[in-house]
């Protein structure tokens, strides 16, 4: 496929000739695109077309599991994520992800923010302090929590476990931050309170979105990249592409015909 990459920004990932597979079963097959930097991207597309499989390819999630294997490249910057020999703890500390079901660890609210930053080697009491403190703001979590940071974590609501995994995601200085159907199990209030989250965030940080709800697409991405079967269909400026798709398949799946 044709190389993608209509951004009008600087560029901060770049996937080239990319394959991925499950075993020996080709799941994305001849990527070639490229993110903008301090942008929001939507993967979109019905189920099993790829988009969580993609997102979780930024971060070498899939490394986790035995047989998955890529082809290809990713560069983040000037580094091939795909190179055998890169730290991948230093690259999940790059590359953080927010997962469809808030992930609250069972702990005080403080300790799950300095979890990470603990696991960098940061110990400095004042440190941690501040930093969890930033991450909480940065998140819209910390006027509500900040008079129990000692209370457990899963006690918190839905919509503010998942803000508490952003403001954890966000507590190490990442450079991409990927959300994986965040909002999937949130209410309509929460849900709306992650998009403007996101918005914010994007001034500073790449985000990828996986998302089902175009509407949400619509909303709060400036780009959006359309998956089917692995494949890319189409990538534009999101506006564009909800109002003028170039390919029908774009279009009949915009338009509720099939997903």
């Amino acid at each position: 496929m044709k190389y993608i990459c209509k951004i009008d920004g600087k560029q901060k990932i770049d996937v080239r000739n990319f394959n991925f597979y499950y075993g020996k079963k080709l799941a994305l097959k001849d990527l070639n695109f490229c993110i903008k930097e301090n942008t929001i991207l939507a993967l979109i597309g019905p189920s099993g077309s790829g988009k969580t499989t993609l997102a979780r390819c930024f971060n070498r999630m899939h490394d986790l599991y035995i047989n998955n294997h890529y082809e290809g490249e990713i560069f983040i910057d000037d580094t091939n994520i795909l190179d055998p020999k890169i730290d991948l703890i230093e690259l999940r500390d790059r590359v953080g992800m927010v997962f469809q079901k808030p992930t609250a660890f069972p702990m005080s609210i403080f300790e799950n923010i300095a979890f990470g930053l603990k696991l960098k080697g940061i110990k400095n009491k004042t440190e941690l302090k501040d930093r969890v403190e930033k991450a909480l703001k940065d998140a819209a979590l910390w006027d509500e929590v900040k008079d129990r940071l000692d209370k457990l974590a899963t006690n918190l609501s839905g919509g503010q476990q998942q803000r508490l995994c952003i403001a954890r995601a966000i507590a190490v200085d990442p450079e991409v931050l990927v959300f994986d159907e965040s909002t999937a199990s949130l209410d309509p209030i929460s849900t709306s309170k992650i998009e403007d989250l996101m918005v914010e965030l994007s001034k500073k940080l790449t985000i990828i979105a996986v998302t089902h709800n175009l509407q949400q697409a619509a909303r709060v991405s400036e780009y959006t990249f359309f998956l089917l079967d692995g494949e890319a269909i189409e990538y534009d400026k999101t506006n564009i592409m909800f109002t003028n798709p170039k390919d029908k398949k774009t279009q009949d799946y915009i338009m509720g015909r099939f997903g």
